[in-house]
């Protein structure tokens, strides 16, 4: 199988390593050090893909994460990874690829069709048709043509991992100012870690040429590169890509180990995720080649100038046979060049400029390659592959030329992704036709062609000077001098030309978009999808904003840019998960009573921790198993393993102040031995917890969180303390896991302990209910609240976790004479809805505030907290809020959980509200639920209609407090 666009020599691959691949079921061979791409060219294949709306045929148009048209499928199976850069692949032997968005293959392809009713598909097409019939006509179709790649089905095999970093200097690149800059600051002493996407460092220097302190490029970046692995001060991480630039010198990247080659060691990650803190950052970057917007610039064979060069000299492939150069500045014509020297055969270069420097089209004319002064390309031929193109010449003329390939440059534009999410601010050059950097915000700096500099020279110098370096930076030989560009944003002839090739956004769409008044940057994006490709726009963000501001008689800097966003390239969402994952992702966590729940036969489940259910007899049901525990704990006594519930110690002057804000009523007023219920806000004024809050001392609180909001709260006063009210003297220690809770409940719960052998009196009016003491219980620490969940006369026992089963056993031993249950997480359940007790999470969601669950009365007279401004809004305050009620069957069924109530019948039926709780209750022999219906407290008595899953049920609305509305067993 013979490469006929392969070099005999020249570039990084190695020839003796000759290795097998397929791409659309067809065999290929390439080298080692080849990348897909590379490989693809060598061989003859121009189509490698097919745009996304159109399904046009797409050809390789870059050489890095810039390309937007050579998206794979690779591998199969479990490890079938989608929508990866043919430019970023590195060919392994037996690799498999198939391209994305096409069937049944990418040389036939159905989906091509659109592009013969393109016309009706333009910028924002599915906001004006589909209006008729209905949605769910179109909607399989849509659904089923979307999307680009597959993704796998099988759970994902490989292993991936997180690291953490902290370094002086981190460098982003490895061109010429990134090792200058890493040089200099190693030399210094920093600890500096050098990031390169590409698995091969040294970025332009291996294939711009010059010389640097007497060595050729490629010679001194292996010297530099070798000295800087041997400093231990250093850390080199090649194939890393640095994806996000996040505050106070944050930076996320993703390093690929293994990558995807199925033959590396199995212990390898596949990626690695680093988090590295560093005190400066240098954004040695580089920049990327704009294409130029012409009919037809989307053809396979047509391609980014710098890339043809690329491919030439990394690789040792040649892009064509026949090229025209097709520019408006200099520096293409180093590809015109090259390509001549490699064989190729240059047909024209075709300059947009009516004047160009006599020393640059002297490098081409005195090879005997035409140069065509004023002129555009018009117009391309060929179906699959490039065959010719139309120029316009200066004079009006046209001209056709025979060509397979068209390198095209528009300039150059400073690779800013990074520094933009740093929160740096960009300026436009009109001298680079670009945005550079202009003002950093943190402790970074741009260097390079990431700040808008051309030449070599100047690229060592900005890196030598950015990493602090002492002495005199490397001495530059340029190859080239600073390349002369002249703006050229669109090229005016008729036909379809692209500015983003992967999303099919053509010149016309930005200007039906200026017609529609979608003229701000972010609407032009989101209404055209430019820039919202895998690519995230890179070779087509300043070209649409040109175009853009040309249509609007602004200018580009006016016009402005679109966030630049996390992250910069792909990642697999393997690296962000790293090894949680199964049961890594949330570590089960076992009770410290897990072993005497198994013994007792309890139904064991996962709520964050691993706790029971029910405890069924032989012969039970779950149900009848939940029944008989709940009655137990009327009639006797009940013991319950409270122990996930959230304990989070919240300590110093200021602690009273503190809570005041976290709680929706307050705290500061509780006496000491006192406890009281709260509700916890977030700004929105939405419920995010409750709990208890005990007072242990003047200037020392016990905030009670639910058993899901434990971790979740401690974290939430830190954020406030750590974010707003750093001048508070508060200390917060999550206690959760310090001390178990054990709970009794029922009308014999305070004989039971007091059996057990309790220090501290025990009496209705000694130990009312909502008060705290501390003591011993059966020898053990104690702290005991008198709380209640279940509207019987209960006792939270705190106990050391290290002790709890001893407790446990001490009170299961003596519990026989008072009827002692344990019950699980079913009949607590049960009983706190007898109660009207509400459960977070199950009878409120993300729009649920105090409003709507009976706490008006607080909220008056309380002042500020977090989410009181929010609760002032008009919709809050509406009578016909959603309002917390108690709902009695009218059957003797439960009611179904999430079953609407109904008002109106036809076309104007509609929720009336929904049942947010639902038990069959055995103290009152039927259904018995919690509801937020609208107007719900003023509707007390109605009888209801509710509708679930085509069934109709009938309720009353109660009181939420069905069982002892006046308290007395709770109090008693």
């Amino acid at each position: 199988m013979s490469q006929p666009f392969r070099l005999a020599a020249g570039g990084l691959v190695d020839r003796g390593r000759p290795l097998s691949f397929r791409f659309e079921g067809r065999d290929y061979r390439g080298y080692a050090g080849d990348t897909l791409a590379s490989a693809l060219l060598a061989n003859g294949v121009r189509l490698v893909g097919r745009s996304f709306k159109y399904h046009r045929p797409r050809g390789i148009l870059g050489f890095g994460p810039e390309e937007s048209n050579a998206l794979m499928q690779l591998g199969i199976g479990a490890r079938t990874a989608p929508n990866l850069r043919a430019t970023e692949i590195r060919l392994h032997d037996g690799l498999e690829a198939r391209a994305v968005n096409c069937w049944p293959s990418v040389r036939f392809d159905v989906g091509g069709v659109n592009n013969l009713l393109s016309r009706f598909l333009a910028a924002g097409f599915y906001y004006k048709t589909f209006m008729w019939p209905h949605w769910h006509v179109y909607e399989g179709v849509i659904r089923w043509a979307a999307g680009l790649g597959k993704a796998p089905k099988a759970a994902d095999p490989d292993r991936y991992e997180n690291r953490f970093a902290h370094c002086d200097l981190l460098v982003v690149g490895s061109g010429p100012a990134g090792l200058a800059a890493a040089r200099a600051a190693a030399d210094g002493g920093a600890r500096v870690i050098l990031a390169e996407q590409d698995h091969v460092l040294g970025g332009r220097l291996r294939w711009e040429g010059g010389e640097i302190d007497g060595l050729a490029t490629d010679r001194w970046a292996d010297a530099t590169i070798a000295a800087l692995a041997a400093m231990p001060n250093v850390r080199i991480l090649p194939s890393t890509a640095v994806t996000g630039y996040f505050d106070h010198d944050a930076l996320a990247m993703i390093e690929a180990v293994s990558g995807d080659d199925p033959a590396a060691p199995a212990h390898l990650p596949r990626y690695r995720q680093w988090q590295v803190r560093a005190g400066r950052v240098v954004l040695a970057t580089g920049a990327i080649e704009r294409p130029l917007v012409f009919p037809g610039n989307d053809r396979p064979g047509v391609m980014l100038a710098s890339a043809v060069r690329h491919y030439l000299a990394r690789y040792g492939v040649r892009s064509g046979d026949r090229a025209v150069i097709f520019t408006n500045n200099d520096e293409a014509y180093r590809t015109a060049v090259a390509f001549r020297a490699a064989g190729g055969t240059v047909v024209a270069v075709v300059d947009t400029r009516a004047d160009v420097d006599p020393a640059v089209a002297a490098s081409v004319e005195t090879l005997g390659i035409p140069l065509l002064r004023g002129a555009s390309v018009v117009a391309t031929q060929g179906a699959k592959a490039l065959r010719g193109v139309t120029v316009r010449r200066a004079d009006g003329g046209t001209l056709r030329l025979v060509c397979d390939l068209l390198a095209m440059s528009g300039g150059s534009n400073p690779n800013v992704g990074l520094f933009s999410q740093s929160g740096g601010q960009l300026a436009f050059d009109e001298e680079l036709a670009a945005f550079r950097p202009a003002r950093s915000v943190q402790n970074e700096r741009s260097v390079g062609a990431a700040a808008g500099l051309r030449t070599l020279g100047e690229a060592l110098a900005s890196g030598h000077a950015a990493g602090t370096g002492d002495g005199a930076a490397p001495r530059a030989t340029d190859a080239h001098p600073a390349p002369a560009v002249t703006a050229c944003w669109r090229i005016d002839a008729p036909g379809k030309a692209f500015v983003d090739m992967q999303n099919d956004v053509g010149a016309d769409d930005i200007g039906l978009a200026a017609r529609e008044s979608f003229r701000s940057v972010e609407h032009l994006k989101r209404y055209t999808t430019l820039g919202m490709a895998s690519d995230q726009g890179k070779t087509s963000n300043v070209n649409a904003l040109a175009i853009m501001a040309g249509l609007t008689g602004q200018g580009i800097a006016e016009t402005g840019t679109t966030r630049f966003r996390f992250p910069f390239v792909p990642v697999a969402l393997g690296a962000f998960a790293g090894r949680a994952h199964g049961e890594l992702l949330r570590p089960l966590r076992r009770l410290a009573l897990h072993d005497r729940h198994v013994a007792l036969g309890a139904i064991m489940e996962d709520y964050g921790w691993l706790r029971p259910s029910a405890y069924p007899r032989a012969g039970e049901s779950r149900f009848e198993a939940e029944q008989r525990e709940a009655r137990a704990v009327r009639d006797g006594v009940g013991i319950f393993d409270g122990s996930p519930l959230g304990k989070i110690e919240v300590r110093g002057p200021d602690a009273g102040k503190l809570l005041d804000f976290i709680y929706a009523n307050t705290m500061s007023t509780l006496k000491v031995g006192k406890v009281r219920y709260g509700l916890m806000l977030n700004e929105l004024g939405v419920v995010i917890d409750d709990g208890v809050c005990v007072r242990l001392g003047e200037d020392h609180f016990l905030v009670g969180a639910s058993s899901a909001g434990a971790d979740r709260i401690a974290a939430w006063l830190e954020e406030w303390l750590q974010c707003e009210f750093v001048d508070h003297d508060v200390l917060v220690a999550p206690v959760t896991t310090n001390w178990s809770v054990v709970t009794l409940t029922g009308p014999r719960a305070r004989d039971l302990l007091a059996e057990a052998g309790a220090s501290f009196p025990l009496g209705a009016e000694a130990f009312p209910h909502m008060s705290f003491q501390a003591g011993t219980v059966a020898g053990i620490e104690a702290r005991v609240m008198r709380v209640s969940y279940t509207g019987e006369t209960s006792y939270e026992i705190n106990v050391p976790t290290g002790r709890t089963a001893e407790l446990w056993d001490v009170l299961m031993r003596l519990g026989g004479r008072y009827g002692l249950a344990p019950i699980g997480i079913d009949a607590w359940n049960l009983l706190r809805l007898e109660k009207g007790y509400l459960h977070i999470g199950a009878d409120t969601d993300g729009t649920t505030t105090p409003l709507n669950i009976g706490w008006d009365h607080v909220l008056r007279r309380k002042g500020d907290f977090a989410g009181k401004r929010s609760l002032m809004l008009a919709l809050h305050q509406d009578p016909a809020r959603l309002q917390l009620v108690g709902l009695r069957a009218e059957g003797g069924e439960p009611l179904p959980i999430g079953a609407h109530l109904v008002r109106g019948e036809g076309a104007d039926r509609a929720s009336d509200g929904f049942v947010t709780s639902s038990v069959h209750s055995p103290v009152f022999g039927r259904g018995v639920a919690l509801a937020l219906v609208h107007g719900g407290t003023g509707r007390i008595g109605e009888t209801v209609a509710l509708e679930h899953e085509g069934r109709r049920l009938t309720a009353t609305i109660v009181q939420p407090t069905l069982y002892d509305p006046e308290g007395a067993r709770l109090n008693g």
